[in-house]
This record gives structure tokens, C-alpha cells and sequence, in this order.
């Protein structure tokens, strides 16, 4: 069976970091579109300020109309944090939470991602109804709530935000697990084997890092990731542990760093593919 890779959202931006007001990309979706198809993934990631730029200038329709003729059978969209605090409340993200919704109706994702909120970890009971009913309602149009636990967040852990997913008891509602997280959250691989099941990992993002963080955990993450098997992760026994608990999804690829944001995507995308299935082909041979 061919393993089917998704180029994750920041992989095809070009040159602009999460951080950023707006974080859209320079290049056009329909170069982006094109580039990721021709490097061989089956599908892609997109942002919500792409999102709205898109829906202000072709619409939802031809951008699923561009994705299908390009091949691309997976789209996954983001993201979403503060989901929790009502509308109308300081802070709220009702504006992101129904771009993402009407984005939904149109693209069929196979996810939305959220986050949380870049601050110190709390317990996360408090969550679990607002996730439920934010599950709910993106079931309702046609989708799943995949959390991204991120070590500098609230959420911070994979073991921890696969608890919070559970007790949703909604099976709309998962984790994707991101390689850089996992590590750099300091999760073993046993606590990754004894957290995870097959139900609840929505989805997989590879990427690799040096063993010592640059700067703050943000910095790193945004600006020093590395093309797998560069780094010091170990990704073959991350993959291992994955399929061992019955994982048969897609396998995303995310590549943030100051480098390859600004190679052009004929030259990033190969490389980015090619490296990731060089890591899921080898541990696939050995087990």
C-alpha cells in the first residue's frame, strides 16, 4: 500500500511565519496547489488567513474545484485556539471558528486543528464541554476536531490533550501528532504507546530538530526545524510506536525554519516529501 503524505500548511507557504498578522502566503494557492501535487503528496494543509484571503477572491468552490483537478484527495485546515471563551467575550475567535466552519462545508476536510493558547499548562477538565460543543458543531459540518497539543501551550502534551479528546466521549474528536511536540515536550515514546490509540490520532506531522533548543521553545519551533532525518529526533521509533497501535492514516510533513521558507517550492517540497517517506519506507522495512 503506498503511504499517502500531506504537505502540512506551513510546508507550501513560502516566506511567512505562523506569527505573523495576517499569516498569508505570498504565493498564489494556485502555485501552491500545483507545486505540492507535483512533488507527489495527496493532499495539503491551509491556514485560516489563506482561507479568508481565498474566500474574499476566488471562493471556497473553486478552490475545491483547483484542489480536485490537481489530484489532491486531502485538505486539512487550521487553526483555532481560545475556543472556549464565549462570543462576545474579550478574547473570543468566533470569526476564525465560522471561517473554518464555512471553509468545512465547501472542502470536506478531513479535520480542523486547534490549539489552545500560548501560556502555562492548567487542568483540563474545565475544557471539555466547550470541545464537546465545538465537536459537535464541526460534525455538523461534515468534519472532526483534531487537537495539536504544543509544549509552550496550555495544552502541552500529547498524553495530556489525548485525555482531554477522551473525555469529550465524542469520536469526532482527536489529536494530530506533530514529531517536534512529541519531542520537545520531552514524551517518550512509552508514553506515547501507552496514551495513543488508533481512534484518536486524527492525524501525523514529521519534521526533525538539532538536540539543543535555540532559544525559547516558540523560536525554535518557528524558525530551526529540520527536514527529517537531519535532526536528532527519533522518527523511525515515533513511526514505529504509531503503527504498532494500529495508525493507517495520512502522514503529514511540517518544515518551519528561516531556510526553507525561503526556498523557492519546486526545491523545498522534493526535499520535504523525499526525506519523510525516506524515514516511513526505512521503518516500514524493518518492521
Amino acid at each position: 500500500m503506498t503511504t499517502e503524505m500531506i504537505a502540512a500548511c506551513w510546508t507550501s507557504a513560502g516566506d511567512v511565519r505562523p506569527d505573523r498578522s495576517p499569516a498569508s502566503s505570498p504565493i498564489p494557492i494556485e502555485d501552491r496547489i500545483a507545486a505540492v501535487a507535483v512533488a507527489g503528496f495527496a493532499g495539503m494543509g491551509i491556514v485560516a488567513d489563506d482561507l479568508a484571503h481565498i474566500r474574499a477572491d476566488i471562493g471556497f468552490d473553486r478552490l475545491r474545484k483547483m484542489l480536485d483537478r490537481a489530484g489532491l484527495k486531502y485538505v486539512e485546515i487550521e487553526l483555532l485556539e481560545r475556543w472556549w471563551i464565549p462570543q462576545g467575550h474579550d478574547g473570543h475567535t468566533y470569526a476564525t471558528r465560522n471561517l473554518l466552519f464555512e471553509a468545512a462545508d465547501a472542502l470536506g476536510p478531513t479535520h480542523i486543528k486547534i490549539g489552545s493558547e500560548n501560556a502555562p499548562p492548567r487542568e483540563l477538565e474545565q475544557y471539555a464541554e466547550s470541545l464537546l460543543e465545538l465537536t459537535r458543531d464541526a460534525v455538523s459540518h461534515g468534519t472532526r476536531i483534531a487537537i495539536e497539543p504544543m509544549p509552550f501551550s496550555i495544552i502541552s502534551t500529547v498524553p495530556a490533550g489525548a485525555d482531554l479528546a477522551r473525555s469529550t466521549g465524542h469520536p469526532g474528536c482527536g489529536l494530530v501528532v506533530d514529531a517536534w511536540h512529541v519531542f520537545r515536550a520531552g514524551t517518550s515514546l512509552a508514553e506515547l504507546r501507552e496514551s495513543l490509540t488508533a481512534d484518536i490520532v486524527f492525524g501525523v506531522e514529521l519534521d526533525d530538530a538539532d538536540r539543543n533548543v535555540v532559544g525559547d521553545l516558540f523560536t525554535d519551533t518557528m524558525d530551526n526545524r529540520r527536514l527529517c532525518g537531519e535532526g536528532s529526533f527519533d522518527l523511525t521509533g515515533l513511526v514505529e510506536v504509531l503503527r504498532e497501535i494500529g495508525y493507517e492514516g495520512t502522514w503529514g510533513v511540517e518544515i518551519l525554519s528561516t531556510e526553507f521558507r525561503k526556498a523557492p517550492l519546486d526545491r523545498a517540497l522534493p526535499l520535504a516529501i523525499s526525506t519523510a517517506r525516506n524515514i516511513l519506507d526505512g521503518n516500514r522495512s524493518a518492521v
